[in-house]
């Protein structure tokens, strides 16, 4: 039952911390996109902002590890791989007719569930 609570526990502090960092994402995208760049640029933009802006939460808040230069490297290339998703998924949604923000929210929840797999089996994980 400890396990449990724990994995529960993490998995809420993630959700938290996820629903924060799309909120960065987009407000970062709107802003960006509204003022300053088109789609695609902004999307880029507001990718590295909330990038940096999830390592720090996911390492202080959601897995408690130490921010270390190896971890936020390996979790910068794992996020380079996921912004071919985000980029791709939000163009092609754009192009079926979808509105550019709702295109956003989509794609950021399978971000988010492929994101978490991969912080908590390669990037976090607790090293003994």
């Amino acid at each position: 039952m400890n396990s449990y609570r724990k994995w529960l526990a993490e998995t809420f502090r993630y959700l938290v911390c996820g629903i924060s960092t799309v909120l960065v994402n987009l407000v970062s995208y709107h802003l960006l996109s509204t003022y300053v760049w088109g789609a695609l640029a902004s999307n880029t933009a507001a990718f590295f902002l909330s990038v940096l802006y999830a390592y720090i939460t996911n390492s202080v808040f959601v897995f408690r590890v130490k921010c270390t230069w190896q971890s936020f490297r390996d979790f910068f290339g794992m996020r380079i791989g996921t912004i071919l998703i985000d980029n791709g998924g939000l163009m092609l949604l754009i192009r079926l007719g979808c509105h550019d923000l709702v295109a956003k929210c989509i794609v950021n929840v399978v971000i988010i569930a492929l994101n978490y797999i991969f912080s908590k089996l390669f990037i976090f994980k607790k090293r003994v």
